[in-house]
């Protein structure tokens, strides 16, 4: 009997129809385990994975297989983005065991939970190398029956070694020379010809971007302006309907894994906005617009969150919904075609081969060589929107409309930030109402976080990524807006953290707090991934918080973070880069400055003008308006002392533990700022 129909995951409820009798996570599914004396088949994925696709129609979907696999397992299926505490823990397993990872996530475990097998994509039989589930099956079926004091004594080794690495500590900390290390490391691996780092398959990672950025150095510089041009370019990005894909297969960022992540949105934002920022390049702003377009034409829930993802397949074929034949583009495009199709590179043989058989296709998937002007760049628009009405009556790849804390904290702090860097207010009514939806929504009584919203129900106690993404939005947010409720609300979730989440004993913070579901092992996010790590960006959002609120205790806890990164990860810089970001600004000069003055005076929207004019990634500011006085103080004690001078708008710039000369005129601020040589 497959239990799946009554489960809200998009990713579950693909696998309602297998033959497979699929549990959920839980109890229920142990304790079958126990009582029938069987390993259990630990299947982890989620709803817009390709490979996952092709592993449910090959075996999930054959009676045969799933015959098998019901003989011989108990049969759990998690979907990855629901549970990334069950996924980390086994993914990190499967890393150890294999040397690789990814989805679908293959485990076969005792039904204490200690897994003993582990493998990703795994076809239906014998092949490229890897055994099929026609061979695996009877092989593990046979080693449980006559084998198994063996395999549970491999299965406590490997949980040993899971729970040993989680203890782990060291207390030297990152030290300085880190940052130039993982610069360098990160030009050694960057591609000079096509932008990004390596070969294939190719992923974005903005955090790197966002590190050479703020690098201060010219190759830094161009190697992160020309991989975000490349980007832009490549079939990564979606010409038609706009965002990026999930990565690209090929070096030259021209075919991609269709699927569409929320989470690249924002992050991906966040660094085209940085570039614009510190360039002025216009192209920079323009492609931070297109995303954000895409994300809230056809990723926002009316009630204000953002959903997870878009699939890659549509009616059984991957990336059929973004292609085009040739004949169908002149057909739309009449005249314009010829330009339009030199300038997208369409070819009548079809421009890219299948990723899979290596077979040149029919297909086109538009993609620019270089940047057009301004006359290309307008056709290429016009031509854009009449494709995107002709694709919207296509059947559209599913949409996994569940609202994840998490991501929507990025999503929240791309909004935000773009409101303020592009000046448009439309982006900060989005920024404010997605986090009044999680407010509202996704908040119990006592202020705790769920992980996850779906058709108004919500599920999963919330995790460190949770409260920590969504801090960095609260801190967008306030930035965009010097409403102290925001830095409250952020204050509040790190409280959380600090009573709930927090590894004394190892440095840093789990993935889940100490209320959870009890695992094998408590995981900990320290790498890098798809997203930053969790424990870096909390390192970096306390470091502002201590800035913004003088308070030093907060600081001191972004320096015990530090102890959690081992000299295993130490020695690949490059795969902690926002840990970096975090080290960069703590080891910086940083600058605080206080605005003290009625929010709406003239002056003082003035001199935050004035201050706001030149991007620093290394200061912090705070407005303390005197009808707020009260609030102020509770949040920023140092402030006490701080107030307008002769009844006008006064700034306070303080630097390395000082203050300059309060400041109560827009000119005397303009010369601080940019003193005459």
């Amino acid at each position: 009997m497959n239990r799946l129909a009554q489960e809200k995951s998009p990713y579950l409820l693909q696998h309602a129809e297998n033959p497979v009798d699929w549990f959920s996570w839980g109890e229920e599914a142990f304790q079958a385990a126990r009582e029938a004396d069987k390993p259990i088949f630990l299947s982890i994925g989620y709803a817009t994975c390709h490979w996952c696709h092709v592993m449910a129609h090959e075996s999930f979907e054959s009676p045969e297989i799933a015959a098998a696999m019901n003989d011989t397992f108990i049969c759990i299926k998690v979907d990855r983005e629901e549970r990334p505490d069950i996924d980390a823990i086994y993914m990190m397993t499967c890393q150890m065991m294999t040397g690789q990872g990814g989805w679908p996530l293959s485990i076969v475990m005792t039904p204490e939970k200690q897994p003993f097998y582990a493998a990703t994509y795994i076809p239906p039989e014998n092949r490229y190398g890897r055994m099929g589930m026609d061979k695996l099956i009877p092989a593990l079926k046979n080693a449980w029956k006559h084998q198994k004091t063996e395999v549970m004594n491999s299965a406590h080794d490997i949980y040993n070694t899971l729970v040993q690495q989680q203890v782990s500590r060291d207390e030297s900390g990152l030290q300085p020379e880190l940052v130039g290390k993982g610069y360098r490391e990160l030009m050694g691996q960057y591609d000079k010809k096509n932008g990004g780092f390596g070969s294939a398959p190719k992923f974005p990672t903005p955090h790197r971007l966002i590190l050479l950025l703020r690098q201060g150095e010219t190759d830094a510089m161009s190697a992160a302006r020309h991989t975000l041009h490349q980007m832009r370019l490549g079939g990564i990005f979606d010409h038609i309907g706009f965002g990026f894909h999930r990565y690209s297969t090929d070096p030259h960022w021209l075919l991609p894994h269709f699927e569409k992540m929320l989470y690249d949105q924002a992050l991906l934002a966040c660094a085209y906005l940085e570039a614009f920022e510190y360039t002025q390049e216009e192209s920079f702003a323009d492609v931070a617009r297109e995303i954000l377009l895409y994300v809230s034409r056809d990723m926002t829930d009316p009630l204000g969150g953002f959903y997870s993802a878009e699939d890659a397949d549509s009616e059984g074929e991957e990336g059929l919904f973004y292609i085009w034949s040739a004949s169908e583009l002149k057909q739309l495009l009449g005249d314009k075609y010829s330009r339009v199709g030199e300038l997208w590179n369409i070819s009548e043989a079809g421009n890219f081969k299948d990723e899979s058989s290596g077979e040149a296709s029919p297909f086109n998937i538009p993609h620019l060589s270089r940047k057009p002007n301004n006359q290309d760049r307008d056709l290429l628009l016009e031509a854009g929107q009449t494709l995107f009405e002709v694709r919207e009556n296509r059947i559209h790849p599913q949409k996994d409309t569940k609202v994840l804390a998490d991501w929507n904290g990025l999503m929240i702090a791309a909004f935000a930030r773009a409101a303020r860097v592009l000046d448009d207010e439309f982006y900060l009514d989005l920024a404010k109402k997605a986090n009044q939806f999680i407010q509202s929504q996704m908040t119990t009584e006592e202020g705790e976080l769920w992980h996850r919203w779906c058709d108004g129900e919500v599920s999963v106690p919330g995790q460190m990524d949770d409260y920590v993404f969504l801090t960095q939005g609260l801190l967008e947010l306030y930035e965009s807006t010097l409403d102290l409720d925001y830095l409250d609300q952020a204050l509040r979730y790190n409280d959380i953290l600090k009573d709930n989440f927090i590894d004394a004993a190892g440095g840093g913070y789990f993935m889940t707090s100490i209320h959870a579901e009890e695992l094998i092992t408590r995981p900990k996010s320290l790498y890098d991934g798809a997203t930053p790590s969790g424990n870096s960006l909390h390192m970096l959002n306390l470091l502002k918080l201590s800035r913004l609120t003088g308070k030093i205790e907060l600081e001191q806890q972004a320096g015990a973070i530090e102890g959690a990164y081992t000299d295993a990860l130490k020695r690949s810089p490059s795969n902690i880069s926002q840990a970096l970001i975090a080290l960069q600004f703590a080891q910086g000069d940083t600058q605080e400055v206080v605005i003290v003055g009625p929010r709406h005076h003239s002056q003082t929207q003035e001199m935050l003008t004035l201050i706001q004019a030149e991007y620093d990634p290394f200061r912090v500011i705070l407005l303390k308006d005197p009808e707020e006085q009260e609030h102020v103080s509770r949040v920023a004690p140092f402030t006490a002392d701080m107030d307008m001078l002769d009844e006008k708008p006064t700034v306070y710039i303080c630097q390395n533990f000082a203050c300059d000369r309060p400041i109560n005129s827009p000119d005397a601020l303009q010369k601080k700022l940019h003193p005459e040589p």
